[in-house]
């Protein structure tokens, strides 16, 4: 069973069987890579997110994939 979300040029999706939850950044040719780089690292650091992999299109856009661990809470009472 697969959620997924979006908005924009961004793309959240959840697998439920598994351990990771995907997010996926579009930058469009036109946007300059300092702001691209800084939009990677400010999701880094205060999402947690840690980079999968990164594509490079033919006409200039770039895509990355983002992941992070999906924490299960389990009550204890």
């Amino acid at each position: 069973m697969r959620e997924q979300f979006r908005a924009g040029s961004l793309s959240r999706e959840r697998d439920y069987l598994r351990q990771y939850e995907y997010l996926v950044l579009t930058v469009a040719p036109s946007e300059p890579l300092p702001v691209a780089r800084q939009r990677l690292s400010e999701h880094a650091e205060y999402g947690k997110w840690e980079l999968e992999r990164s594509c490079i299109y033919i006409g200039g856009g770039r895509q990355f994939w983002l992941r992070r661990k999906i924490m299960r809470v389990e009550r204890t009472v």
